[in-house]
């Protein structure tokens, strides 16, 4: 070995040396010192201070808010809907807002047994354009978990109202105890509204509509809420129930017990996706030009429908100027 090829494998042995100095190795097995039953009071305890934090009183505003909203959006559309005619898919969650529906062959049939199939129209309810989402209710936000043999024992109401009263809404408000948050209508009122006045409610439901889910989405950031990874249930609370009733997976050997993730604002608000037919479209949507057509929420496909301007963020969606389908 040469003095110049020396000099370089000391200087090498010596960065090593400096490297492995400040270096910390750490083992990748787990401390088996660690008993988490005693760990388990400590945990308690902590979840019990927490809860003295909460409702938070800077939320029962925004709370009562959402409540509001939510009776106006009902209210909206089923007065809209007695005006504009919508249909509902006999066979799946398919919905269209115009004349007769449209011939785009995506109707998966019950229970998904079929595919690409042309769909069988009838008369949508407020329930085809809203579509409802209910949990448990708690009677308090920091419980212990709901087992599967006490499903029974506690209440199903809709997902936004358990958000709500556990931001601290009064439970005695009429729009928590009426179901839907509606009321009965007069219906030859409804179907005698102008054009003008049409328009007006359609305005004020497509406002509800962002308020429900602006709302929404600044509770979730304080009050958590799980949804199944597999299936559409919804929890409102720090956790997830141990109710088996995930209907996707029952053959495994889980039973049907949920994969609980955090949830979001489509989780709770669902925005129902519809083909949106433009001014450029022909009446009748049909299959070979499904490329080309547009997608909205339901809620504001049915306001534009009737007057309403709808806001920007939708119009990528919608397609509005967007090609026609050759023919």
């Amino acid at each position: 070995m040469n003095a110049r090829n020396l000099r370089l494998w000391q200087k090498s042995s010596l960065i090593l040396e400096q490297v492995l100095i400040g270096s910390t190795f750490y083992s990748t097995k787990s401390n088996p010192t660690v008993d988490l039953r005693k760990l388990r009071p400590v945990i308690l305890k902590r979840i019990e201070e927490r809860a003295k934090e909460y409702p938070v009183r800077g939320m029962l505003p925004l709370a009562h808010e959402v409540l509001q909203a939510r009776t106006a959006l009902y209210d909206g559309v089923s007065t809209l809907i007695q005006n504009i005619p919508i249909w509902a898919c006999k066979y799946c969650s398919e919905v269209y807002i115009g004349e007769g529906g449209h011939l785009i062959r995506t109707c998966h049939g019950f229970h998904r047994h079929a595919k690409n199939k042309t769909h069988s129209w009838v008369k949508a309810n407020t329930n085809n354009v809203v579509i409802p989402v209910e949990t448990f209710h708690l009677q308090k936000m920091f419980q212990d978990v709901i087992k599967h043999h006490e499903r029974f024992d506690y209440d199903r109401v809709p997902a936004i109202v358990e958000l709500c009263l556990q931001a601290g809404a009064d439970s005695n408000n009429q729009t928590v105890s009426t179901p839907n948050g509606l009321e009965k209508n007069n219906n030859n009122i409804l179907n005698s509204l102008s054009e003008d006045e049409l328009r007006f409610v359609a305005t004020q439901t497509l406002r509800a509509w962002e308020a429900l889910r602006s709302g929404v989405h600044r509770l979730l950031f304080v009050y958590p809420a799980r949804v199944c990874k597999h299936c559409s249930e919804v929890h409102v609370g720090p956790s997830g129930h141990k109710a088996r009733m995930c209907g996707v997976f029952k053959y495994q050997s889980f039973r049907g017990a949920h994969f609980w993730e955090k949830a979001k604002v489509d989780d709770l608000v669902p925005p129902n996706m519809v083909w949106s037919r433009r001014r450029q479209d022909p009446q009748i949507l049909l299959d070979k030009g499904r490329e080309y057509y547009g997608h909205a929420p339901a809620v504001v496909d049915l306001c534009s429908k009737a007057g309403a301007l709808v806001p920007s963020k939708y119009f990528c969606m919608m397609k509005l100027d967007g090609l026609t389908a050759p023919n």
